[in-house]
């Protein structure tokens, strides 16, 4: 079962997609994307692996690392993908907006954004079959 973390990581894009396939220099295991990197690793003693940076332009990115199954410390690097559109800015609205609808209905923060992403992406939700949204 993934983590939320791991769920939220869906939502990066990779700043370099030749950062893929990535070989573990201790053991040579190698990801050959995205997926496999983060499906295919762990969190670094229960932390999410994260980290904010800045790139060459000082644009925010950031820093994921995770432990190889051998335990080595592998990192990649992952920015925002995110449009800076009045239309894309309306959808983070209405995202944010059903957010918090889900929370005042009893859902955590985090299981009912994953159950949201989950929607966007087409993807079936036993749990948002059961909340009556508002008509709007």
């Amino acid at each position: 079962m993934h983590s939320s973390n791991e769920n939220f990581f869906s939502g990066l894009k990779s700043i370099v997609d030749s950062a893929f396939p990535k070989k573990c220099t201790m053991c040579g295991k190698i990801y050959n994307n995205e997926e496999d990197f983060i499906n295919d690793t762990t969190t670094i003693n229960n932390h999410n692996g994260l980290k904010q940076s800045y790139d060459d332009d000082d644009l925010p990115i950031v820093e994921l690392y995770r432990n190889c199954s051998c335990g080595s410390t592998l990192m990649n690097f992952f920015g925002d993908r995110r449009e800076n559109t009045s239309a894309a800015e309306k959808r983070r609205k209405k995202f944010g907006e059903l957010l918090n609808y889900l929370v005042a209905q009893g859902l955590e923060h985090s299981v009912a954004r994953i159950e949201l992403l989950k929607a966007i992406r087409g993807e079936k939700s036993e749990i948002l079959k059961g909340i009556k949204f508002p008509n709007k």
